[in-house]
C-alpha cells in the first residue's frame, strides 16, 4: 500500500506567489527561460534553470549552473521571498484549465515505495536528464520539481479533500499568464493529516508516475549517493497525487531530423507496407482514433492508418507509440533508442500541431508525426504488468507550477 507523509514545504509569501511560480523546468529550453524571466527577479526559473543568470555560452549542465541555483535559492530565503513551513503539512493543489478542474494532494512519497514498485513506472529514463536533476538536487539541497502521480480514485479521499476545500480559505489563488488557475490550501490539522495518511495506506495499493520519471529516479539515486550521510529528507520526494477520475492525457508527438537516406517518395512507398497512406495537403491531421497518425513532410500532411496485422495485439504492441516506434522510427528511420538518439525530439500536445509544422518548415527537422493519445487505463494496465512504453508516450495538462511548494532534503 502507498506510504505518503506530510512535509515542511519551502514556499513563497502569498503576495509573491504568482510572480514566483514558474512553468516546469523541463518544458522550457534555456532561450525560452531567459525570455520568461525578463523583468521578473522573483521567477523560480532563477533556481530551476539558473543558466538564465549566467553568460549565454555557459554550459547548462556544468557545475557552475547548479552552484548558481544553490546561491539563488539561498538568496530567495534570505530575502524572505521563500520561507519554510513550521510543521509538516499536506497541501491541496487545484488547477483549472479551459473550465476543467483537477485537484491533487501534495505530499512526500517515499523512495522505498519507488524502489519497491509501489510507485509504478511506465517508461525508461534518459541518463543525461537523470544526471541533470541529480546534480541539481545534491548541489541545491532542494527537490524543486514535482512528480505527478496518479491513483485509482477513492471516494473517501475525494470527500475528505473536497470538504477541506469547502471550509478553508486557500493560501494561494491566482491565474497564471497561460490562463490556468492555481489554488493551494494548507492541511495543517493533525487529525486530518493522520486520516489522509491512513486512507492512502489502506485504500491505495499503488500510485503511478504520470509525469516525472526522471525526477523520481533522480531522487532515489541522490539518496543512494548520499549513503549514510543522507538525512531523513532524502528518504522522500516531492509528489502530487491525482485521482484517476480527474485526469486527461494529451498527445505526445515526434519530430525527426532526417529520412535516414530515403527520398521522400521512397520513404512513403516503404510506409505503405504497414500503413494506408493518404495525402491531404495542407489540412492538419489530428488523429481522432486509435492507429491513426498524421505525418508532415515537405510542407504537406498525410493521414496514416496502421494496417490490421502489422502490429501486435498485446498491451504494449497495440499502443500507437509502439506502432510508430517499431514500424517507422526503428524499421525505416534507424532510430533504435529514442532516449539517446539525437535525431529525434518530442513535442507535447499542449504546443499544438502548428509546432510540428514550425519545426519542419524551419529546416531544423525533416519530418513530424502526430499521434492519438494513450488512455489512462492503458497506462495503469501497462505499469501493473511491469512493462514500459516507449519514451515520452504521455503528456498531461495542466502542469503544476514549480516554486509554490519545494522540498528541502537537508535540514
Amino acid at each position: 500500500m502507498a506510504t505518503i507523509v506530510p512535509f515542511k514545504a519551502l514556499r513563497p509569501t502569498p503576495e509573491l506567489a504568482s510572480k514566483l511560480a514558474s512553468r516546469p523546468y523541463d518544458v522550457l529550453n534555456s532561450s525560452e527561460a531567459r525570455q520568461e524571466v525578463k523583468g521578473n527577479p522573483y521567477s523560480f526559473l532563477h533556481i530551476t534553470k539558473a543558466e538564465v543568470d549566467l553568460p549565454p555560452d555557459a554550459d547548462i549542465h556544468g557545475m557552475e549552473v547548479y552552484v548558481k541555483a544553490k546561491d539563488n535559492l539561498a538568496a530567495f530565503i534570505r530575502k524572505q521571498v521563500l520561507f519554510r513551513e513550521l510543521k509538516p503539512c499536506y497541501y491541496i493543489y487545484q488547477l483549472v484549465m479551459n473550465g476543467r478542474s483537477q485537484t491533487g494532494l501534495v505530499c512526500g512519497s517515499t523512495v522505498n515505495d519507488y524502489e519497491n514498485d509501489i510507485i509504478k513506472k511506465h517508461e525508461f529514463t534518459r541518463p543525461e536528464k537523470e544526471q541533470d536533476r541529480i546534480d541539481h538536487i545534491k548541489t541545491s539541497g532542494a527537490q524543486t520539481g514535482n512528480v505527478f502521480l496518479a491513483y485509482r480514485n477513492v471516494d473517501e479521499i475525494d470527500a475528505l479533500i473536497n470538504k477541506w476545500k469547502t471550509i478553508h480559505e486557500p493560501v494561494y489563488d491566482f491565474v497564471a499568464d497561460d490562463n490556468i488557475t492555481h489554488t493551494i490550501w494548507i492541511v495543517n490539522d493533525s487529525k486530518t493529516i493522520d486520516s489522509i495518511t491512513q486512507l492512502f495506506a489502506s485504500k491505495v495499493p499503488f500510485t503511478y508516475i504520470a509525469d516525472g520519471h526522471h525526477r523520481a529516479a533522480s531522487a532515489a539515486k541522490v539518496r543512494k549517493a548520499l549513503g549514510t550521510a543522507a538525512s531523513e529528507g532524502a528518504d522522500i520526494f516531492l509528489t502530487t497525487l491525482f485521482p484517476s477520475n480527474q485526469l486527461h492525457i494529451m498527445d505526445y508527438n515526434r519530430v525527426v531530423k532526417d529520412l535516414n537516406g530515403w527520398s521522400a517518395n521512397d520513404f512513403i512507398k516503404q510506409l505503405q507496407q504497414d500503413f494506408e497512406c493518404e495525402p491531404v495537403g495542407k489540412t492538419v491531421v489530428h488523429p481522432d482514433a486509435l492507429h491513426q497518425f498524421g505525418m508532415y513532410l515537405e510542407g504537406n500532411w498525410h493521414k496514416l492508418v496502421a494496417k490490421q496485422g502489422s502490429y501486435q495485439e498485446d498491451p504494449i504492441g497495440v499502443l500507437d507509440v509502439t506502432i510508430l516506434s517499431e514500424k517507422v522510427l526503428d524499421k525505416l528511420l534507424g532510430i533504435k533508442d529514442q532516449r539517446t538518439d539525437k535525431r529525434i525530439d518530442f513535442v507535447g500536445g499542449i504546443r499544438g500541431l502548428a509546432e510540428l509544422e514550425k519545426r519542419v518548415n524551419s529546416g531544423e527537422m525533416k519530418i513530424a508525426f502526430s499521434l492519438y493519445p494513450v488512455s489512462l487505463p492503458q497506462l495503469f494496465d501497462i505499469a501493473d504488468s511491469g512493462n514500459v512504453m516507449p519514451p515520452k508516450s504521455t503528456w498531461f495538462e495542466p502542469k503544476l507550477r514549480d516554486g509554490l511548494l519545494t522540498h528541502l532534503i537537508y535540514e
